[in-house]
């Protein structure tokens, strides 16, 4: 960890190296009672090697213009009859192309390009960049035969020859370059496009980009919907430049999409500098006023998208008029958006063209108004999406299961008081049926945590006695009980009960999985071993509660009354002395970090323990023992186990603050993060470790092998490790082990950066993730940042009502992390069998009585003990030494 960007006053960083001028990482402050945010994620530039954004530019700007003379090279020699003289109304237009042939020719060319969109993005990038050129200088790139286009010949000229093997390689680097830029650049085209010119998917498109940009985080999706379909493309080329002057009209609201401007007002001068996805300009649409500042561009090439006034007033007054407020004793208790049936909207209720989805309200009148919508001629799986699982993922933010379950059984024994008692029978039963489904898919939800909360253990007890009265709503339990069964997943680390215990009785847990393997969840009630060093280094050990407070656990380490303090220190020498009042410090513990027991007089003497200093040697013999893909196999087989560990329901707990909710734990996210780091600087470690320039530049090679691996085993978390650690500044600064690469492995680790571009978003990996079938492990700090986006960026409760928008936005998140665990895991490691997973512990404490070398690295065993087991430094100046060290 870099001293320079160590804050004593926060739990925990994850450190995360993306580039040489970047460092990601977190900041959550957990277990603070005294802190209601999360800080989340931000960029902190690295003093030692800034790259300016001109450079970047001009560096992106030479690899297109490379990448074109590769593809002109390749016209040329495969199709240079697709460069001709061409005559179109009585014009005649010299050595070109037409734009439907150049897509024909480029599908053709490989099977990289997949689509004639695809294709229509690669050469609009090329387009962009001026490498080429409508020969009626068009900026959109169009798919038609009498649309032409050049390329500059007399700039670039032709490419000098090279043997067929290294032609082939450079194609195909050329077009991976430019089908990860090409989505960008096709967005860029769309928003040039005037409004009324956009196709449905185009809009789309738009929509899906909006769900990302700051400034629109908290409208809601059918106002974003409108947004996009009016949103007008505006570009300024050079920094300087006066968008508007204060005193100005007010025509148009501004969102950022690329670039900076500052913002200055008369008599104060510079007040302000907005960056990429702040907005500017509405205050005056709102108020009809004028300008309250002057817009100044702070850099060039500025893109925005811009609403204008009429637009932006014409959504407004579509909100009010598809907003329906129901009040009770002359307050607003539930407020509905109207939207078109089909379209974006999750939940329906009533009528044939409309449907009507929950905004805001109190938290009773959301459950009525869900349990009215119900539908019970649905199957399960068509609850996945609609307003109750949102509900059900979210609710213990607004409405714990203290407030859940009397709501639920109020409503189960409420009576209709109108009608015949026919009718009345009827009502009551729908209800109850309603009741059972949507129970039902709560326990299948939360699962164990529920058996953990003596309140919900209660409610389903009481719950099942009014079920067994009624023949008709056991009968339909059972049915329900046994479809949530077939459509969970039994991994051979599971077991599950037989399909028999359903019918025999009334088992709300009947279908949920046992694990078997190594790696277990850690509950809120488990007690868990703990170390406390002293300031000599030896240390008491505990068994305490995952959740114990510091005051409780020193209570336990010493006598009352004494002037003893529990104090943090990371490998640094870094300190923070902990709060009585603060709880679960122990499972949040970083990379390397211990608790010390010490008086207050000796906390500054304290210093590191040896073991938190790191290794002494790498493990270079070892690695090149075992194969890159047994590795890259066990480690995914790990990460697997510590995902599955992780309920969807921490990643709540932990934006929102887990001390908020009583009882709860994010040990398990902890631990999974945790790992992240850990993988990273595994990778740091033993590069810098490796004193030998030939193996050094053989480990480089391993490494990105394994992240090959990686990313083809759907492993996108430890992926982004493995190349984090090679982008640590330490590891990126020895140029003499990477000048021995391979130039294929140089061109593969390239695309690999490109993947991990941070622009847009993160655009490049989203894109990619979408793609991937489950079962697969996301990157879960990215994940953590949306939600800690979502969460910053709107109110947890509107005129105190709760937000159920933003409540729908965090459960969309959660179930990421669900649809990747959609499919079962099927481990790619061999001879990985469940006795494997079951021994690794008892190996593991065998090992100490045997010695390495009798137990073979190149085992399933050996190597998985190996990575489960990785030493490593997390000092970034002890990493940055030993590189300077290796190559001064």
């Amino acid at each position: 960890m870099q001293a320079d960007l160590f804050d004593g006053s926060r739990d925990n960083i994850i450190n995360m190296q993306l580039f040489r001028s970047h460092v990601y990482h977190m900041q959550p402050d957990r277990g603070s009672a005294e802190t209601d945010t999360i800080r989340g994620i931000s960029w902190t530039p690295l003093p030692e090697n800034l790259d300016t954004a001109e450079t970047l530019k001009q560096f992106s700007s030479e690899r297109v213009w490379r990448a074109g003379r590769v593809l002109y090279s390749a016209l040329l020699e495969h199709a240079p009859a697709l460069i001709r003289d061409r005559k179109h109304h009585l014009k005649t237009y010299r050595q070109c192309s037409s734009g439907r042939e150049l897509v024909d020719w480029l599908i053709k060319l490989s099977t990289s390009v997949q689509s004639r969109s695809q294709a229509v993005g690669v050469l609009q990038v090329l387009l962009d960049e001026g490498v080429l050129v409508h020969v009626k200088q068009e900026l959109n790139f169009q798919d038609r035969d009498t649309q032409f286009y050049r390329f500059p010949e007399e700039e670039f000229g032709v490419e000098p020859a090279a043997n067929e093997k290294e032609r082939e390689e450079e194609l195909q680097e050329a077009l991976l370059l430019l089908i990860q830029m090409g989505p960008d650049a096709l967005l860029t085209m769309i928003l040039r496009k005037p409004p009324n010119q956009r196709t449905a998917e185009e809009l789309e498109v738009i929509f899906e980009e909006l769900l990302h940009i700051k400034a629109v985080a908290h409208l809601s999706s059918s106002v974003r919907r409108e947004l996009a379909a009016v949103l007008v493309f505006e570009s300024h080329a050079k920094a300087g430049t006066v968008l508007f002057s204060q005193g100005d009209k007010g025509t148009s609201w501004y969102i950022i999409w690329k670039g900076s401007v500052n913002v200055v007002t008369h008599g104060k001068g510079l007040v302000t500098t907005l960056h990429e996805g702040d907005d500017f300009g509405q205050l005056a649409l709102v108020n009809d006023a004028p300008r309250a500042a002057t817009i100044i561009l702070r850099e060039d090439c500025c893109h925005f998208l811009r609403v204008d006034k009429q637009d932006f007033i014409h959504i407004l007054k579509d909100v009010e008029a598809n907003t329906v407020r129901l009040e009770e004793h002359g307050k607003v208790v539930l407020v509905l958006e109207k939207s078109p049936r089909g379209g974006p909207a999750n939940q329906g209720a009533s009528g044939n063209s409309h449907k009507y989805t929950v905004m805001s309200g109190t938290p009773e009148k959301i459950l009525e108004h869900l349990l009215e919508c119900v539908r019970l001629d649905s199957g399960c799986s068509d609850l996945t999406d609609t307003c109750m699982t949102d509900f059900l993922r979210t609710h213990k933010v607004f409405m714990p299961t203290s407030l859940l379950c009397p709501a639920l059984l109020h409503h189960y024994h409420a009576e209709p008081s109108e009608g015949s008692e026919l009718e009345k029978a009827a009502y009551s039963l729908n209800k109850k049926q309603k009741i059972l489904r949507l129970v039902g898919q709560w326990v299948s939800l939360y699962g164990a945590l529920l058996k953990e909360d003596p309140i919900a253990m209660d409610f389903l007890e009481r719950l099942t006695e009014g079920v067994q009265s009624d023949s008709r709503l056991t009968s339909m339990l059972r049915e329900q009980l046994q479809d949530h069964r077939k459509t969970r997943i039994s991994e051979s680390s599971y077991q599950t009960s037989s399909p028999a215990q359903a019918l025999n009785h009334l088992n709300w847990f009947t279908n949920l999985e046992e694990r078997l393997g190594s790696c277990q969840p850690i509950r809120a009630q488990d007690k868990v071993l703990q170390k406390y060093f002293r300031p000599d280094h030896t240390f008491v050990s505990l068994m305490l509660p995952v959740n114990v407070s510091v005051q409780e656990a020193m209570s336990s380490l010493v006598n009352p009354g004494g002037n003893q303090v529990l104090v943090k220190m990371n490998s640094s020498g870094d300190k923070l002395q902990l709060k009585l009042d603060a709880t679960a410090v122990h499972t949040a513990l970083g990379l390397n970090e211990r608790l010390f027991i010490c008086t207050a007089d000796q906390v500054d003497k304290l210093t590191p323990l040896k073991e938190q200093l790191g290794p002494e040697e790498g493990t270079t013999d070892s690695l090149e023992q075992m194969s890159s893909k047994d590795l890259a196999g066990q480690l995914s087989d790990y990460d697997w186990e510590l995902f599955s560990c992780v309920h969807q329901v921490e990643l709540v707990y932990y934006i929102f603050g887990q001390h908020k909710f009583r009882g709860a734990t994010t040990a398990n996210l902890q631990r999974f993060m945790r790992r992240f780091n850990e993988v990273q600087y595994w990778v740091a470690t033993e590069m810098c470790l490796c004193s030998e320039l030939g193996r050094r530049a053989q480990l480089l090679r391993k490494f990105i092998k394994i992240a090959s691996i990686l990313k083809e085993q759907k492993n996108l978390n430890s992926f982004f490790a493995v190349m984090f650690g090679l982008g640590n500044s330490a590891v990126r600064r020895l140029a003499l082990t990477w000048e021995r690469l391979p130039n294929k492995t140089k061109r593969i680790h390239s695309a690999y950066e490109r993947l991990m571009d941070p622009s847009l978003n993160h655009r490049a990996y989203r894109l990619a993730f979408s793609k991937l079938s489950p079962p697969s492990i996301p990157f879960i700090p990215l994940l953590l940042k949306d939600m800690t986006f979502i969460h910053e960026g709107n109110e947890t409760h509107l005129h105190s009502l709760v937000n159920f928008e933003k409540m729908r936005m965090v459960a969309k998140t959660v179930k990421i992390v669900e649809n990747c665990r959609s499919q079962p895991y099927i481990s790619t490691s061999p001879q990985k069998s469940r006795s494997d997973r079951l021994s690794a512990e008892s190996a593991a404490v065998r090992i100490s009585a045997c010695s390495e070398q009798s137990l073979s690295l190149r085992s399933p065993l050996g190597i998985q003990l190996y990575v489960q087991n990785l030493r490593v430094i997390d000092n970034q100046r002890t990493l940055t030494q030993l590189s300077r060290t290796l190559e001064p």
